[in-house]
């Protein structure tokens, strides 16, 4: 009796994990598919049909200095929206790509890094701190009202957004990214 009890313990387990499994792998090949998707919808675009995007919706967050700042202050040049926490292991693995990226692009794309301040598990300070170690030089805003998190329904992090200069999301993406998927997102919101 002990063993089936244990065999079917063991099942279970096993069950969950290959659920789990199938889910973190759907969700990454969806991140991947938005921003293949997202493309194709750029191309169309371009030979003349009209876009069928999103616009991006508003929000306010804080910039270093405590001013709010609304994202359509920055509508009028292509933008990355990426939404981290310094405890968030995936947020801290994608930042060095963000950084020369930004370092390469910053006056062409403007990168709005919105850290998730909730002021318990991520306070300002906390943030800041993790910031000023790495040397990461690019603008840092905090959603401590989680206005920003709240508009664009962030559950998960680290989530991207490109958004053309236009002020429609072109494409999106859930989870950490690396190198040459956030050069993907760039190129279906700037060209040089």
């Amino acid at each position: 009796m002990e063993k089936k009890k244990l065999f079917l313990i063991l099942l279970v387990i096993f069950v969950c994990l290959i659920s789990s499994a199938y889910f973190v792998y759907w969700r990454m090949d969806r991140a991947v598919e938005q921003l293949s998707g997202a493309d194709e919808q750029t191309s169309d675009s371009a030979s003349g049909e009209e876009k069928d995007l999103d616009p991006a919706e508003d929000f306010t967050v804080y910039d270093a200095q405590g001013n709010a700042v609304a994202l359509t202050d920055y509508i009028g040049k292509p933008i990355v929206l990426n939404f981290w926490a310094s405890w968030c292991g995936p947020c801290r693995n994608e930042m060095p790509d963000f950084h020369e990226k930004y370092l390469e692009l910053g006056e062409q794309v403007q990168f709005l890094m919105v850290n998730m301040t909730d002021g318990a598990r991520e306070t300002r300070d906390s943030a800041a701190d993790f910031v000023a170690e790495q040397g990461y030089q690019f603008p840092v805003f905090y959603d401590t009202d989680s206005d920003a998190a709240r508009v664009y329904r962030v559950y998960s992090l680290p989530t991207t957004y490109f958004i053309d200069a236009e002020g429609y999301i072109v494409a999106q993406a859930m989870g950490g990214i690396d190198a040459t998927t956030l050069q993907r997102g760039i190129d279906m919101i700037y060209t040089p």
